[in-house]
């Protein structure tokens, strides 16, 4: 009996051990959820963001949409993701920008929130903050638990990218030249040939008959 329960401890505990080496081998993207989840969770952090007074001046002269399609590739691409951060590095976004320690530790908990929301688990929560963690040297220019501090006018938000202009509709192809022969001129119409004058010797003869004729009356 002692044998069989250590054997079924053994298998326990071999399971576990096979169950933790298969998560291991999976990326942080893909134990969040891919890309469908990250979206929801930066849906909701931004939300929160824009609405908490403690940091939503930072954002005021942000583009809502823009601000999401970035951060969603930021951490789809550092989580191992597909995707491709093509935004500016955190240093030269946040630039000028004034933002404190407060604001900063503010926005992180807006973050802590959303991720809870989604019942995420606290294995990848913790490693997604430890991956965020390192940004906030570049984010961060005032020591100060100050939040709700505006905007200062020096700050200048990236420009959007210019939408690549349509491509020029190509002209209408001309119409097909029509058949050389179709297209030439009709033909002048032949004037019908002259009668032939009829000859002197015939001419001769006739004027001849009509005069015996008019003796002979």
């Amino acid at each position: 009996m002692h044998n069989l329960k250590m054997i079924l401890l053994s298998l326990t505990l071999l399971a576990a051990l096979s169950i933790t080496a298969a998560a291991q081998t999976k990326t942080l993207y893909e134990r969040l959820g891919g890309k469908e989840a990250i979206t929801a969770v930066v849906d909701e952090f931004t939300g929160r963001v824009l609405a908490d007074a403690r940091i939503n001046q930072k954002f005021a002269k942000s583009d809502p949409v823009r601000l999401k399609a970035m951060l969603v590739d930021q951490i789809c691409f550092a989580t191992g993701g597909p995707c491709q951060y093509t935004g500016r590095d955190m240093k030269t976004t946040h630039l000028n920008m004034g933002v404190t320690d407060g604001e900063f530790n503010a926005l992180v908990e807006d973050l802590v929130g959303a991720l809870d929301k989604f019942n995420v688990p606290a294995a990848e929560k913790d490693e997604l903050l430890k991956l965020l963690a390192p940004m906030k040297t570049d984010i961060v220019e005032l020591n100060s638990s100050a939040t709700g501090t505006p905007l200062p006018k020096k700050f200048k938000a990236a420009k959007a990218p210019k939408a690549p202009k349509a491509a020029k509709a190509d002209k209408a192809d001309k119409p097909a030249k029509a058949d050389k022969a179709a297209t030439e001129k009709p033909a002048k119409e032949e004037k019908p040939a002259k009668e032939e004058k009829p000859a002197k010797e015939e001419k001769t003869k006739t004027d001849k008959k009509a005069k015996d004729s008019k003796k002979s009356n």
